[in-house]
């Protein structure tokens, strides 16, 4: 085969002089049955089952055909909405059914001479002469489809590829609010995330408010649903650039019209300025997922320190926990003083009252010495160890170490002069 569009030649079946009566989209013709004249046999019943067969299955595909609602914008910004059945609408757009399966979340694709968009839950296609918008209804684009579209495809709004064909408009407004939907919801994360961990890491609350981490973890769910977003974005513009075929197919007009076709031959390329329309949205999303990722980092961070707190206050519970078990050790051990003398044992110590208060009395302050003992040595466990200690110097390296810098100091001046400084006379 041979290669038209680097001949500088427009193929004959890239011109489609039938677009714009495309993209009227005329209603379903409907085909006149032939009559047979002179010698005709009749059909065997072979043959009678299988078209009867084959018109039940026509039929059956044509009823069960999903409706689309389509939304029609012109070079002049005028909008026709109408319904159209699946079959109709892909064979007058000379396209197939699976091409408008929208099966991926975000793509771009191109099919005879047309431009397949999908962004998430916006639909389109794209042709020379206007933009199609499929099922729009239930996804609050009214004030974008009615007001913002139609100007910025009449060349009203602030688009950059104005002077260019009609289909660098249409994908330069669809890509902008793309961008700006993953903006708004960029926006509408930061501040709550920022709030959320500002409350969290607060030094003067001494405990972590559970309701604050609840929400931090949905803020942080919707930034991961983000991030995938931005990143499908990227991945499919990235594929674009990497292909030079790609870019020149996304160039509807140019294979078309052939005084398009001769501009972009010897004036301006038009697969280039695709390229840097590509390229700018591109990095409009790379600035989305910079600033997605400092959020991310904030977060991992923020746990870090909500971490950090937790654990100082569990050290705290487990030492008191560890000091009450050592006094309730204490008190058990001179206790048994006490559980010896609740015998009924007779001794003459009974006797005296004096007994009962000294007995008492050295239960307590034995039970108090060994408390503060066990507490004296778990304080010794626990404390930090010191640093090493570092060995002064001798006086002699010191000194040496130092003529060695003013020796070195002086060199670049000549060697006569450091010399002359250095050696005794």
């Amino acid at each position: 085969m041979i290669d038209t569009r680097a001949s500088g030649q427009i193929p004959k079946s890239a011109k489609q002089p039938g677009d714009r009566a495309l993209c009227e989209l005329p209603e379903p013709r409907v085909t006149p049955r032939r009559v047979v004249t002179g010698r005709s046999r009749f059909p065997s019943p072979g043959e009678m089952h299988r078209l009867r067969t084959s018109d039940v299955a026509q039929a059956t595909l044509a009823s069960v055909a999903p409706v689309f609602t389509v939304t029609k914008f012109d070079k002049e910004g005028n909008v026709t909405s109408f319904e159209r059945k699946k079959t109709d609408l892909y064979q007058e757009l000379g396209l197939q059914a699976r091409d408008l399966r929208f099966q991926h979340l975000m793509s771009i694709t191109t099919r005879n001479n047309r431009i397949i968009l999908r962004m998430e839950y916006l639909k389109a296609v794209i042709t020379p002469e206007c933009l199609l918008i499929l099922d729009y209804r239930n996804l609050n684009l009214e004030h974008w489809l009615f007001r913002e579209l139609p100007s910025q495809l009449a060349g009203e709004g602030q688009l950059v590829t104005y002077p260019l064909p009609f289909e660098f408009r249409a994908i330069e407004a669809l890509l902008q609010y793309r961008i700006s939907k993953l903006q708004g919801k960029l926006s509408t994360l930061e501040p709550r995330i920022l709030d959320t961990l500002e409350a969290l890491v607060d030094p003067k609350h001494s405990s972590v408010d559970r309701s604050k981490l609840h929400i931090l973890l949905q803020n942080g769910r919707s930034l991961s649903e983000l991030e995938t977003d931005i990143k499908m974005f990227k991945e499919s513009l990235l594929e674009i650039l990497d292909e030079e075929e790609l870019l020149e197919e996304l160039c509807l007009t140019k294979w078309s019209d052939p005084e398009v076709f001769e501009q972009s031959s010897t004036g301006i390329d038009h697969a280039e300025e695709m390229e840097l329309l590509l390229e700018n949205c591109y990095r409009l999303a790379e600035d989305l997922s910079h600033a997605a990722r400092e959020l991310r980092a904030l977060i991992d961070d923020s746990q870090s320190v909500i971490f950090i707190n937790l654990d100082s206050h569990r050290n705290v519970m487990m030492r008191l926990n560890l000091q009450l078990t050592m006094g309730t050790f204490s008190l058990s051990l001179f206790g048994l003083i006490g559980v010896a003398f609740g015998m009924n044992l007779e001794s003459s110590l009974e006797e005296d009252h004096r007994v009962f208060w000294l007995i008492t009395g050295i239960m307590f302050m034995g039970s108090g010495l060994i408390w503060r003992r066990l507490l004296s040595f778990l304080g010794r466990q626990l404390e930090a160890p010191l640093p090493p200690m570092v060995a002064p110097l001798p006086r002699k390296t010191l000194q040496a170490d130092r003529r060695l810098d003013v020796k070195q100091s002086l060199r670049p001046d000549g060697l006569g002069s450091s010399r002359s400084v250095l050696t005794p006379r």
